[in-house]
């Protein structure tokens, strides 16, 4: 196993089946997109790959600075291919993410969980040492574009 850091287009197509498995409300072309808005403002894909380079983890991340946690790197997503779950995959990922936090000179390592999350939340906060520090509120003001259709459309009208 070896941690990479994803570039590209080609890269990102290969990462979707992974990372569909955590922002599956979006459309691969529609992540595609925001992958490449992201990217000049610091936005990183890690991934974990075995031998035969088959991606079992990523992490996007980002380095920032703000008031509150001085620089540091937030982990945007962290995710595990169903099939290599409980494997230990997210905690190779997350100590590389904290080596590089050290590297770049940061201070924190910080990551948000949906509140459903609850397992998430135990290995965050057993394994992985991370404290639970508050809460994220968000609103949104606009419709999501290009997100996944509802799986069970409502019926249609008759057109007459």
């Amino acid at each position: 196993m070896k941690v990479v850091e994803l570039g590209g287009r080609d890269d990102f197509r290969r990462a979707w089946p992974v990372m569909r498995e955590l922002r599956g409300h979006l459309t691969e072309e529609r992540w595609l997109e925001l992958m490449d808005a992201m990217a000049p403002d610091g936005y990183r894909l890690l991934a974990l790959e075995d031998d035969e380079g088959t991606i079992q983890a990523l992490a996007g991340i980002r380095v920032s600075t703000n008031l509150y946690y001085g620089r540091h790197v937030w982990v945007d997503e962290l995710v595990t291919a169903p099939a290599a779950r409980s494997l230990g995959h997210g905690g190779t990922l997350l100590r590389h993410v904290e080596e590089l936090a050290l590297k770049e000179g940061c201070e924190v390592v910080g990551l948000s969980s949906g509140l459903r999350r609850v397992d998430a939340h135990r290995f965050y906060e057993e394994r992985m040492d991370f404290e639970r520090a508050g809460f994220v509120f968000t609103k949104q003001v606009a419709p999501v574009r290009d997100a996944m259709p509802p799986p069970n459309p409502p019926p249609q009208a008759p057109r007459r």
